[in-house]
């Protein structure tokens, strides 16, 4: 059996795009350090575009620093822009990519109201506390991340029919996938403000693609301008790409997040994210002496952690609904 443990080293990873300078925007004009809201005078919804959820994502930085600097503006409502990680983002090194995701915990792993409102620090649940008032100010969240290991872009809806639907509009990338989250932590889509099916407001986190590639940056420049004019916010000139050929919508359901119980989870093959596995019962990894096998036939593998830490998700597996 090929090794794919979780104690193997991690391969080498290419850096074919640059960090952007986003220096004019540590500021903002919020009161938050790296948030900007344009305010177009018109009633409309707030969106907020999010990135740097994680220090070394650069693409989504890349996206919003491209926009704020071709002048986008809201056409209704409220728009913010929001760099998170500020501090895991000054420490990237094209050299070490994999260092800077966070420096003391996953900020995507501290939604949860106990946590937030709990006396515990660290520097990613003080960032997460900081802007916390503004996320509680906004109808609509793109927080826009890539991916590790090769996968399929997708977006992830969380379960609410709502971050469905604003899933399906966005249309890139045209696979969605529902889930409940991770074992370990809530993220910011799962924040009771956008995870209660009663509220009104929405949010959706796009996997756009490999970190640290340009087609990353092109699925995550497609999926804002896909929310912007489905919200009708985007002027016709706008700085944004032209509406893509739109391809058939594709949802899926997980039925089984897998968490790593111990440092030897091991895949039996090199899996990609949005590989489908044909039969129910086929063996795909092992955790220790524990057999992982599929639940369901036609079963789809969302975003394989090839090198899954102890107490992390190592996989999730879906089910595709009925069309």
């Amino acid at each position: 059996m090929p090794s794919f443990t979780s104690t193997a080293p991690l391969p080498d990873f290419k850096v074919r795009i640059v960090a952007p300078d986003i220096a004019p925007w540590i500021a903002g004009n919020t009161g938050i350090a790296g948030f900007t809201t344009l305010e177009s005078n018109r009633p409309g919804p707030h969106v907020a575009l999010l990135s740097l959820m994680h220090g070394n994502e650069l693409a989504g930085a890349i996206v919003l620093d491209r926009l704020l600097r071709a002048g986008l503006r809201p056409e209704k409502g409220r728009l913010s822009f929001g760099f998170l990680n500020l501090a895991a983002f000054e420490r990237f090194d094209p050299l070490r990519p994999t260092a800077s995701r966070f420096l003391d915990e996953d900020m995507n792993r501290v939604w949860d109201e106990t946590i937030l409102n709990g006396p515990r620090r660290s520097i990613e649940l003080d960032r997460a506390r900081d802007f916390r008032c503004l996320i509680d100010s906004v109808d609509v969240v793109l927080d826009l991340h890539s991916m590790l290991w090769p996968s399929e872009a997708l977006i992830l809806s969380g379960v609410p029919e709502k971050g469905r639907a604003m899933a399906r509009a966005i249309g890139t990338p045209p696979l969605v996938v529902a889930d409940h989250g991770h074992a370990n932590g809530r993220r910011l889509i799962d924040y009771t403000r956008f995870s209660r099916a009663e509220t009104p407001f929405a949010a959706c986190l796009v996997e756009a693609g490999q970190h640290w590639e340009q087609a990353t940056v092109d699925t995550m420049n497609a999926s804002v301008a896909g929310l912007l004019r489905h919200l009708g916010m985007a002027a016709p000139d706008a700085p944004l790409p032209p509406v893509p050929e739109p391809a058939p919508t594709r949802i899926a359901t997980v039925t089984t997040a897998v968490t790593a119980m111990t440092s030897n989870f091991c895949f039996v093959k090199t899996f990609r994210g949005g590989d489908i596995i044909p039969r129910r019962d086929t063996l795909i990894a092992t955790d220790g002496e524990t057999e992982i096998r599929t639940p369901h036939d036609e079963c789809l593998l969302v975003m394989p952690s090839l090198r899954p830490s102890r107490g992390h998700t190592a996989v999730r597996l879906g089910r595709f609904e009925a069309v």
